[in-house]
């Protein structure tokens, strides 16, 4: 048995946010491993479906009972010092445990720990490392910040030695982390309100990178990326990106709608050809990424060119939500500026009449600086819808608000709640439209409410 750590002894554990997308792949593996647990949360969400379906009690909304018979306690970053769970939490004697300091411990109980980080793109290349090793038949462990549908989940303990691990920046989580294997997707400025600067921000990608026993794959490309983990040494370091010069690149075949077809080139030699079937240019260095992690613990190349063109991404990363009368509905995670517009361009190459993003911004600190960017990504839709911004773990002390954003956006619809929104859409989407909800909050509400008010509506 592994070191369990603080987990010793232990027999009920109880997470305070069991439904995050952090905290469900964790009680995955530690139900897996037999601990009883318990949950809470404040939302109704389908990942609380799948908790109760694992067997797991989960009590909405949170109050200081909620923790009767716990012997650990497990909480996200974003619960509130001021949350009356946590009040109890602390007051109780029970140990608690930070989400991060968990996902840390589990990491050491592998020795080829794969952990991926990146501002943008580490959910899809997680996955999609986690899909080729599923290919392979390893029996590896994984936590990854979305579902993937063949693991039934985003989490599993495994039996191997390999683990594939979403590794997060935000609040310096990464740097909890044991990579024997550090992947670094790009690094752009985000979560600027803990990090202050993106020299800061670097320096954290340094320091995570710098913890690899074995090997750091990296986007030699990106300048942030390269710049950050240039002084490493004592560890191999492989680079992927778009030039020639790098380690691993693609060369592309053809590109059309949902796939793209490139050769995978290593060192100046072909390898093999790859078929990739999520959209945009970034997914294909999202996949340049994933197939370096799994080479580099032996996966052959005939399971991982088997495993790429299996790959339809993971849930909540451009996954079609449905197609009604003629107008296609689609849900993304972006939150990002970034992300907003790698994932409104790849949409543009689909064929549809109209785009139309319909975005929850998230937190207020993020809107707050990243205003103008927001405006630009979001400008690349024909037609954009903002409901107003989910502060989550924050107070809205910028005084900022989805119209301060809207303003920005030439043809901005401003629809503050999601009834408002569907009603909106509900009346003027046309056959031939894409409309895409974006954004990491609980947003794609939107999308599913929009394909039942138009599945019993009117004709298109």
């Amino acid at each position: 048995m592994s070191d369990l750590g603080i987990l010793e002894g232990k027999k009920h554990i109880h997470f305070m946010g069991i439904g995050g997308s952090g905290m469900f792949p964790l009680a995955q593996i530690l139900h897996e491993m037999g601990f009883y647990l318990t949950g809470s949360d404040n939302n109704e969400t389908e990942t609380l479906d799948l908790v109760r379906k694992m067997g797991i009690p989960v009590t909405l909304g949170q109050r200081a009972e909620n923790i009767e018979g716990a012997d650990l306690i497990v909480h996200t970053s974003a619960i509130m010092p001021d949350n009356p769970e946590m009040i109890a939490a602390r007051a109780s004697g029970i140990p608690v445990l930070e989400r991060k300091d968990l996902l840390g411990l589990v990491t050491t109980w592998y020795s080829d720990a794969i952990c991926i980080c990146g501002t943008h793109g580490k959910t899809t290349t997680t996955a999609l490392t986690a899909k080729i090793l599923h290919e392979w038949g390893n029996d590896f462990g994984c936590v990854i910040g979305g579902k993937l549908p063949e693991i039934g989940g985003s989490g599993r303990r495994g039996s191997s030695d390999i683990m594939v691990c979403e590794a997060d920046e935000y609040v310096d989580t990464f740097l909890k982390l044991s990579p024997d294997t550090a992947v670094v997707l790009n690094i752009d400025e985000d979560h600027l309100e803990y990090f202050k600067t993106l020299d800061n921000l670097k320096l954290s990608f340094k320091k995570f990178a710098s913890k690899a026993t074995k090997r750091i794959i990296y986007n030699g490309g990106d300048k942030n990326t390269a710049d950050a983990l240039a002084d490493i040494t004592g560890v191999e370091k492989i680079s992927f990106g778009w030039d020639k010069s790098l380690d691993y690149h693609p060369e592309i075949i053809s590109h059309s709608g949902l796939l793209s077809v490139f050769d995978v080139i290593f060192k100046g030699e072909k390898l093999f050809t790859a078929e990739l079937h999520i959209p945009g240019r970034h997914n294909i260095l999202n996949a340049i990424a994933a197939i370096a992690a799994a080479r580099s613990v032996g996966v052959p190349d005939g399971v991982i060119k088997s495993g790429v063109a299996g790959f339809r991404g993971a849930l909540r990363r451009f996954e079609k939500v449905a197609e009604v009368g003629g107008v296609t509905i689609c849900d993304d995670y972006a939150h990002h500026p970034a992300e907003i517009k790698a994932t409104l361009t790849a949409a543009r190459e689909l064929g549809f009449k109209r785009i139309i993003a319909v975005h929850q911004p998230f937190t207020y600190s993020r809107t707050f600086r990243l205003i103008d960017d927001f405006a630009d990504a979001l400008s690349v839709a024909d037609e954009t819808v903002l409901t107003e911004i989910m502060g989550s773990r924050e107070k809205n002390t910028y005084n900022i608000h989805s119209a301060d954003l809207a303003a920005k956006i030439a043809g901005c619809v401003l629809t503050p709640t999601f009834p408002e929104c569907v009603g909106y859409l509900k009346g003027h989407v046309k056959a031939g439209d894409l409309v895409i909800t974006l954004g990491c909050g609980d947003v794609y509400k939107v999308a599913k409410e929009l394909a039942k008010a138009l599945a019993n509506g009117r004709e298109l």
